[in-house]
């Protein structure tokens, strides 16, 4: 008998992030105070996106350190270590875009705020892994065992398919990416703990085993390539994490002098010496809306 345990992310933490994003945010640092979006917007004005710390704060940093100047873009990178609060930063004008998700993701998040956030330019990759420090192999995992994932609509989905993929447990025929626990056709008695998917890496000691996302693995400094007991293709992966913005906002000059340095050489270069491991991995092109 499968036994959910949920964890929900801190509401006091997640407003506390959103109010430290508002207060460091005034008008005076920000071209959200401009009346004039999408193709209209001041190109000189400063460009605020919001991002996860690693990868996508790494990335983003290298570009504003290395080629933002060359190309006249003023760069603010903004980390947070959250899934909700970029998106509902950059849907009310807090921030000018943001750069931490996948398609599946983005479309829930939307579904469920409505909010209208589009996708602007892919740019990398992070495989999803199984982690643990109690066993070597995913066959030790059985009847008893514990397995941490995301909590999330889109990461759960996600990581049940991985554990599927790689026999940990058996999914209902014709179910994919979108499975919940209820679509598990065999636990083989696995208990299962839902846990908000930043979270994860810190919990990975109380249970047997945890899916934990790419960029989560990396900053708990997890070796996706030699710690992990399965790990998602690259090839043919639908996840690929791109530059968003509020509809609309697609053609702001300076947006699209953002995108066309992230898909650059440089940056791909940067990503390849920096996420040796695998990682990460470039995925260039433009992304599906």
């Amino acid at each position: 008998m499968r036994t959910t345990v949920k964890f929900t992310a801190a509401l006091a933490a997640a407003a506390a992030l959103t109010l430290g994003l508002s207060a460091c945010s005034a008008p005076s640092d920000t071209s959200t105070s401009s009346s004039k979006k999408g193709k209209d917007a001041d190109p000189e004005a400063k460009l605020v996106i919001a991002a996860s710390p690693t990868p996508h704060g790494d990335i983003l940093n290298f570009v504003r350190d290395h080629l933002a100047k060359d190309a006249g873009l003023k760069l603010e990178v903004k980390e947070l270590n959250d899934y909700n609060v970029p998106n509902t930063a950059t849907q009310s004008g807090e921030v000018d875009g943001n750069f931490f998700q996948h398609k599946p993701y983005l479309d829930e998040f939307n579904k469920k705020n409505k909010t209208d956030i589009v996708p602007v330019v892919n740019v990398e990759i992070e495989p999803l892994g199984l982690y643990s420090k109690k066993v070597k192999k995913t066959s030790e995992l059985g009847d008893g065992a514990t397995i941490a994932v995301p909590n999330d609509v889109t990461n759960e989905g996600r990581a049940l398919k991985l554990l599927a993929d790689n026999k940990v447990i058996e999914l209902k025929d014709g179910v994919g990416a979108g499975a919940t626990l209820k679509d598990i056709k065999d636990d083989k008695g696995i208990k299962f703990t839902e846990i908000e998917a930043a979270q994860i890496p810190a919990r990975l000691a109380d249970v047997d085993a945890a899916v934990i996302n790419g960029n989560f693995a990396i900053g708990a400094k997890l070796n996706p390539a030699k710690d992990s007991l399965a790990l998602e293709k690259a090839e043919g992966n639908p996840y690929a994490n791109f530059l968003a913005v509020k509809k609309g906002n697609e053609q702001d000059p300076r947006i699209v002098k953002l995108a066309k340095l992230l898909n650059s050489d440089e940056v791909k270069k940067f990503i390849e010496e920096k996420f040796s491991n695998g990682a990460v991995i470039p995925a260039f092109g433009p992304a599906k809306s």
